[in-house]
């Protein structure tokens, strides 16, 4: 097969190109996308569904390696191990738009495999990724209805910028990750510095025409080499099954699908299943039991959708009683936990976050090996979102955080960050412990991180909320937004679409569909009600905390920050390490310099912090004529003493400026190792000075 490629531009000065037939050729698709010198490979194979198989098992795997950056891993073992954060992210926001375009009933498993090739460090590739998952897809035999156009979107200096390069990213406002059909969003991700609605609404809509762009192009290479698809196998309820159910079931799925209580909803959900699996296995002899519990699953999972979709759209009637608009009961706390430096408590129905901030120094930041970029990234805030099994009242396997745990941590991470101060001398860490869930714990995650920060006394720019809507359409083109979504709402409907922010503005957002896509313009609408679910919840966290405590928790520990010249970082330091080694051992604080001389000091109390600054400006000080200091005596000569006075700091206390009397021998007035008190006389263009006993106890006489 030979090589086929094409080329395009998503501006004057931005090109990508798309090929396929060259590598990977035994895969059912396979191409290569490269932006600039950023180069990555994206595959797609699939195997027969397995056995009583009742959902989609789409897989999705990005990984970067770092010989694409021409380095080599850290630490000890010279070989990549699991996937960074950033990869799970990557392979996250790929599948996403992915999934909502195979068919009902698809069950065979599909594997999706992307490789990072090259980096040039300027292009990232995670919209690669999904630009090239896309592609692969298309060409393959799979029934996928793409493809699919991804970019990100940027914003410096009031211009929308399409795939910014990692030093335009820096400069931008608004960090956007778009994915979509031509007119139609299907994905959103992102942060901004508090931008407007319609400020994404437009970016939004800039990248829509950079996705039809890439489609066309897709589409061309796809006329060129790709496969004939294939006729699917769906795996439906048989319809002498769904016909049963409905008749026999349906009335109770009606009643039980508004019991307001979760527990009690699915409670009554699982007894009308065991009630249809016990009716239909008589009623079908010729089916094995084990075929007609799964089929009746299938099928009751079916009606619960229906009957949920029909009593919202038709009677606008929702599972917990609520109107479309109405939030749910909201209760906020601070202060709930009396050891942390902060905690928060946030409510919203049966949804409860439970986040517990923590302070530390400099060496507590979270470094982040980075093979797109710098050798390492610093994170100064971070925040981690656990989701326990009770949450939901389940058991399960208990395992570190999955990657929808780090999916969730990471969007409410990017949307608290984004007012933390950046000048603010503590690293900052908040975990979000998930105590219940009926729907958004992302959302209670970010609001109970903003009342744990200010609880902690960290000086955030303003308060932050996040809110999530949701969407029930139907086959005629009828659609209905939902405020703030229950468990079932996500579940059956069609629509999940976070959004945080402040009053001012947006900081995160995050779109998941069911949909093969809906218009710019629906989402525009939902953005609106985001916007005044968000200033109630503003509202409601200000009647429990309105802003940050006036000083930093008592439990934390207390920071100093103390500016030095850089020319006396060595001063501090001492020969060996010898005078920092002694302040901290000394006073059980830590202290770390910087080599533009600025001096960050951690102690575990108040009179600690005090001692240890005293004793860093005691090393760091310069000797000031007409100052009195206590210093020791280094070595004695005939004609007087050298007196340490500052740390690495001596003069000469002249036999003559001893006393106020004719002093006949040195030792007489002091012997090595003494203190005494002593007075700057007279410093010299080369800095030698001048000591005086005399003149000191006349001025303390």
């Amino acid at each position: 097969m030979a090589e086929e490629k094409v080329v395009f531009n998503l501006a004057p000065d931005r090109t990508m190109e798309i090929s396929t037939g060259k590598i990977a050729r035994l895969a059912n698709g396979s191409c290569v996308v490269r932006q600039g010198d950023t180069i990555l490979l994206a595959t797609a194979c699939s195997g027969p569904a397995k056995p009583g198989a009742d959902f989609f098992p789409l897989q999705v795997d990005y990984r970067e390696k770092y010989s694409a950056a021409g380095k080599f891993p850290g630490g000890y073992i010279k070989r990549e191990g699991r996937p960074s954060t950033k990869e799970i992210l990557t392979c996250r926001v790929t599948d996403r738009p992915l999934r909502p375009l195979f068919p009902k009933g698809f069950f065979d498993e599909v594997q999706v495999q992307a490789l990072l090739l090259c980096t040039d460090d300027k292009n990232d590739a995670d919209v690669l990724c999904m630009l090239g998952a896309s592609l692969a897809l298309a060409l393959s035999e799979l029934p996928f209805g793409g493809p699919v156009g991804a970019c990100r979107v940027g914003l410096v200096d009031g211009k929308y910028i399409a795939n910014p390069t990692n030093a335009e990213r820096a400069e931008s406002s608004l960090d956007l990750v778009y994915a979509g059909l031509p007119d139609k969003v299907i994905m959103i991700e992102g942060e901004a510095k508090e931008c407007s609605e319609a400020e994404l609404r437009e970016a939004m809509e800039f990248a829509n025409e950079v996705v039809k762009i890439q489609v066309a192009a897709q589409l061309e290479l796809v006329a060129k080499a790709g496969k004939p698809k294939r006729e699917p196998a769906l795996y439906l309820v048989p319809e002498a099954i769904m016909k049963s159910l409905t008749e026999k079931f349906a009335a109770q799925l009606e009643t039980a699908c508004v019991i307001p209580g979760k527990n009690d909803r699915l409670a009554a959900l699982d007894r009308i299943a065991a009630e249809a699996i016990e009716t239909l296995t008589s009623e079908f002899p010729e089916l094995a039991a084990d075929e007609v519990a799964l089929e009746v699953r299938k099928g009751l999972d079916d009606l619960v959708k229906k009957v949920t979709r029909s009593a919202i759209l038709d009677r606008q009637y929702r599972p917990d009683g609520r109107g479309i608009d109405d939030l749910r009961e909201i209760s906020a706390e601070v202060g709930v936990l009396p050891v942390v430096h902060g905690s928060g408590l946030f409510s919203r129905g049966e949804t409860q976050a439970l986040v517990i901030t923590t302070l530390g120094g400099d060496k507590c930041s979270q470094i982040n090996d980075v093979i797109t970029g710098p050798d390492s990234s610093e994170e100064r805030f971070y925040l981690h979102y656990n989701f326990p099994n009770y949450s939901v009242g389940e058991v399960g396997r208990i395992t570190g955080p999955g990657r929808r745990e780090i999916g969730h941590g990471d969007l409410a991470q990017r949307s608290v960050a984004r007012v933390i101060p950046p000048d603010f001398p503590y690293v900052v860490r908040c975990v979000s412990e998930i105590m219940g869930s009926n729907g958004s714990t992302s959302m209670a995650s970010v609001c109970g991180a903003i009342l744990s920060l200010m609880d902690a006394g960290v000086p955030i720019k303003a308060p932050v909320a996040g809110i999530s809507c949701g969407l029930v359409t139907d086959d005629n083109g009828k659609a209905l937004l939902l405020t703030d979504i229950l468990g079932a709402e996500d579940h059956f409907g069609d629509m999940d679409f976070k959004v945080c922010g402040t009053r001012e503005g947006i900081t995160g957002f995050q779109l998941d569909l069911k949909l093969p896509g809906i218009s710019i313009e629906l989402l525009g609408k939902a953005m609106e009600k985001t916007r005044a679910a968000r200033f109630k919840i503003l509202d409601k966290m200000a009647e429990c905390i309105a802003e940050p405590r006036r000083e930093i928790s008592k439990n934390a520990p207390g920071m100093a920050v103390v500016n030095i010249s850089p020319d006396k970082i060595g001063a501090l330091i001492g020969p060996g390490g010898k005078n920092i080694r002694a302040i901290t051992d000394e006073t059980g604080a830590s202290v770390d310099v910087d080599d533009d001389g600025t001096v960050k000091i951690m102690a575990p109390n108040s009179a600690k912090l005090e001692e240890a600054k005293n004793r860093v400006l005691a090393c760091t000080a310069e000797a000031e004529i007409d100052q009195v200091y206590r210093g020791k005596v280094v070595s004695i000569k005939d004609f007087g003493a050298f007196v340490e006075i500052l740390p690495g700091c001596e003069g000469l206390l002249h036999i003559s400026e001893m006393a106020n009397y004719r002093v006949r021998d040195v030792r007489d007035i002091c012997n090595e190792g003494d203190f005494v008190t002593v007075k700057v006389i007279d410093i010299d263009r080369s800095g030698k000075i001048r000591l005086s006993r005399k003149a000191a106890l006349e001025e303390i006489d």
